[in-house]
C-alpha cells in the first residue's frame, strides 16, 4: 500500500501520450510546471493590480518572462544530465537482455543515483556468472554439461594450429543404471553420482575434457593422445576405478561401467555431433557384450541400432494385438525325472520378423517401462492356462513367473496378483513368483515388506540368478523365499571349471542348511544333470529335458508324466 502511495503521480503522469514511455519527459513536465506555477502567479497579481501603467506592466511581464524562460531552459539542462544515471542504468539493462552485453557503469559515487549504477552492474555480472554456470554445467556433479561439453569439443577440433594427429570421445554408460535407479533412493543415487563423477577426475588430466551429458552417462575427450593405446589405458583405468565400492551412508554400492570409444583424425574434421553419435554406437555394442566393457566404434553397430529402434517402436501395442505368446518349460524332479513345475516364459511372435528372441526385446521393455503391462499379462495367461490343466483333469503343478524389476516396484503389486489369482482361480500354493536379488537390494525394507505380503497370499517365492549379485547371506536370511534357483552360467561349466563347481556345491549346501529348495537352470547335458544328482540338487530345467514350447505340447508332457507315475505306483 505504501509503494502504491509513493508511486502515485509516477502512475498518473505515465496515463498521458508520450509520457508513458519516456521517464525524462515525466521528470522535464514536472520541472516545467514548477519552475512556471510562481511566474503565472505574478502575471496573474500583476495584470489584476492597477498600480501600474500599462508600458511599467508590460515590460515587467517582458523581462519576468525571459528571465523565467532562460532559468526554466536551464533547469530542464541540468535535471537532464541529473538523470543520466537513470538512462544509463535502464540502457544497460536493455542492452543485457537484448545482447547479453555486460554494462559497463562507474562505481565510484556514494549517492543514492551512483548506487544504483554500482549495484546494478555488480548483479547483471553475476546474474551472469550464475546463468553461464547453470547453462553450462550439470547442477548435481559440477562437472560440464552436454551444451557445454559439445563447445569445447567442436573448439578442439576446429583448432588449426592443433598439432596432435588425434582425438578420442569416451562416452561411459553406468550399467543396469534402469534397475539401479529403481532400487536406491533419489538421495543415496544423488551421492552415488557425485561420488563417480569426483573418481573420474581422478583419472583425467587437466588437458582432457569430463563432463556428466545425462543423468548415467559420463563423457570424456583426450585431447592429446598418440595412438589408440591412449584411449584404451584411460578405458581401463576408468573401467577399473569405479568398480571399487563405493561407502554411501552406511550402504557398500557396486557398480561397473561400459565405455564407447570414437577416434577422430584431426585432418579429417568429423562434425562433433557425428563424433559424439560414433561413441553412442560405440557404448551400445560394449553394453551388448557384458559389463564392465569397452568397445571402439564399427560402422556393423549403426545397423544394430536402427534395429533395437525399429523393435522399440513395433514392441508398443504388441500384447493389444495379441503378437505376445507364453511357452513353458518344464521343471524336473532330478530323481524321479518327473514334471513338478512350469516356468512360463514370453515370446514375442512378430507378424513380419517371426519369433523375436527375448534377449532382443526384454531390455527394450524393461528401458522403456513397458515391461510392467507385458509382466501382468504373462502373469494373468500362465496362471490361467495353469487353471485350466487342472480342470482338464491333468495332474497339478505350480507355475513360476518371473518378475521384472519394474514391477516389483509397483505399489500395487501385491493387489495385481491377488486379482489375477481370483480372476482365473489358481490357487495361490500353485504360483511361483521368480524375484532377481539385485533387484531387491535397492531398498531391502522395502523389499521384505512386499514379499511378505505376497507370501501371505500362499504364493511361493524364488529367488532368480543366485550367486551372480550381491549373495549377501545377512540380507538371504530375511528375505521369505522358498527357492533358490542357481544360474545357468554355473551350471553350463560345472564339470569343467572348478571355480563353478565350487559355487555351485556351496549354493546346494547353503540352501539345504537354510531348508530351502532347490532349482538348476541350463542343465543341458548328462554330465551335467549326474553331477546336481549326486551333490543332492533336487530340480532341474533346461534343453536336456526340454526346450520352452507352446502350451498345447504341455499337455501330453504331463499326461506322459502322470502315466508314468501311475506305472511306479503299480
Amino acid at each position: 500500500m505504501k509503494l502504491n502511495c509513493q508511486l502515485a503521480l509516477y502512475s498518473f503522469l505515465a496515463r498521458f501520450g508520450l509520457l508513458k514511455k519516456s521517464y525524462t519527459a515525466k521528470i522535464m513536465l514536472v520541472a516545467f510546471l514548477g519552475t512556471h506555477v510562481p511566474l503565472l502567479t505574478l502575471l496573474t497579481t500583476f495584470i489584476i493590480s492597477n498600480s501600474y501603467s500599462w508600458e511599467m506592466t508590460v515590460r515587467v511581464l517582458v523581462i519576468a518572462l525571459l528571465a523565467t524562460l532562460a532559468g526554466t531552459a536551464a533547469t530542464l539542462y541540468a535535471l537532464r544530465h541529473l538523470l543520466a544515471p537513470v538512462i544509463l542504468t535502464s540502457a544497460a539493462l536493455q542492452d543485457y537482455l537484448n545482447t547479453k552485453k555486460l554494462p559497463e557503469l562507474p562505481t565510484e559515487f556514494a549517492d543514492e543515483a551512483g548506487t544504483l549504477m554500482a549495484d546494478t552492474s555488480q548483479t547483471i555480472h553475476k546474474l551472469d556468472e550464475l546463468i553461464h554456470y547453470i547453462s553450462n554445467y550439470d547442477a548435481l556433479t559440477g562437472l560440464p554439461n552436454r551444451d557445454l561439453f559439445r563447445n569445447r569439443l567442436h573448439q578442439t577440433v576446429s583448432q588449426s594450429e592443433n598439432n596432435q594427429r588425434l582425438l578420442a570421445v569416451l562416452l561411459l554408460g553406468i550399467d543396469d543404471f534402469t534397475d539401479m535407479s529403481h532400487t536406491l533412493e533419489q538421495e543415496t543415487l544423488n551421492l552415488l553420482l557425485r561420488a563417480i563423477a569426483q573418481r573420474l577426475t581422478t583419472c583425467t588430466s587437466q588437458t582432457d575434457i569430463l563432463a556428466h551429458i545425462s543423468e548415467d552417462e559420463f563423457a570424456i575427450t583426450l585431447t592429446e593422445i598418440s595412438s589408440f593405446e591412449s584411449a584404451i589405458k584411460l578405458s581401463q583405468l576408468v573401467v577399473s576405478t569405479l568398480a571399487k565400492p563405493f561407502f554411501l551412508e552406511g550402504t557398500s554400492i557396486r557398480i561397473t561401467a561400459s565405455i564407447g570409444i570414437a577416434i577422430n583424425d584431426l585432418e579429417d574434421r568429423n562434425g562433433v555431433d557425428k563424433l559424439l553419435q560414433q561413441a553412442r554406437l560405440g557404448l551400445y555394442q560394449a553394453k551388448q557384450q557384458g559389463r564392465s566393457q569397452y568397445q571402439f566404434y564399427s560402422p556393423e553397430v549403426n545397423a544394430q541400432l536402427q534395429e533395437r529402434l525399429a523393435l522399440e517402436n513395433e514392441l508398443h501395442g504388441a500384447v493389444e494385438r495379441n503378437e505376445m505368446v507364453v511357452y513353458y518349460q518344464p521343471l524336473i524332479d532330478l530323481h524321479s525325472r518327473q514334471i513338478t513345475a512350469m516356468e512360463a516364459l514370453v515370446r514375442w511372435q512378430h507378424p513380419t520378423r517371426g519369433l523375436v528372441s527375448p534377449a532382443k526385446f526384454i531390455p527394450i521393455a524393461e528401458a522403456n517401462g513397458s515391461i510392467v503391462p507385458i509382466g501382468e499379462w504373462v502373469l494373468r495367461t500362465a496362471c490361467a492356462q495353469t487353471r485350466a490343466w487342472q480342470l482338464a483333469g491333468l495332474p497339478p503343478i505350480r507355475i513360476s513367473v518371473n518378475l521384472s524389476a519394474r514391477q516389483f516396484e509397483q505399489p500395487n503389486l501385491v493387489e495385481v496378483v491377488s486379482q489375477i489369482l481370483e480372476e482365473t482361480g489358481l490357487t495361490a500354493s500353485y504360483l511361483e513368483l521368480e524375484v532377481t536379488e539385485s533387484f531387491l537390494m535397492g531398498d531391502v525394507q522395502r523389499s521384505v515388506n512386499t514379499l511378505e505380503q505376497l507370501r501371505e497370499l500362499g504364493i511361493l517365492l524364488a529367488l532368480d540368478d543366485f550367486g551372480t549379485g550381491y549373495s549377501s547371506l545377512n540380507y538371504l536370511k530375511r528375505f521369505p523365499v522358498t527357492m533358490l534357483k542357481i544360474d545357468r552360467s554355473f551350471v553350463q561349466d560345472v564339470t569343467s571349471n572348478p571355480d563353478s563347481a565350487a559355487v555351485t556345491d556351496a549354493i546346494i549346501a547353503l540352501s539345504k542348511s537354510l531348508r530351502l529348495n532347490i532349482t538348476a537352470e541350463g542343465i543341458e547335458t548328462q554330465e551335467q544333470l549326474d553331477y546336481l544328482q549326486k551333490r543332492g540338487c533336487e530340480e532341474g530345467q533346461g534343453f536336456y529335458f526340454s526346450r520352452p514350447v507352446p502350451a498345447d505340447a504341455i499337455a501330453q508332457m504331463l499326461k506322459e508324466s502322470s502315466q508314468q507315475m501311475e506305472a511306479i505306483a503299480i
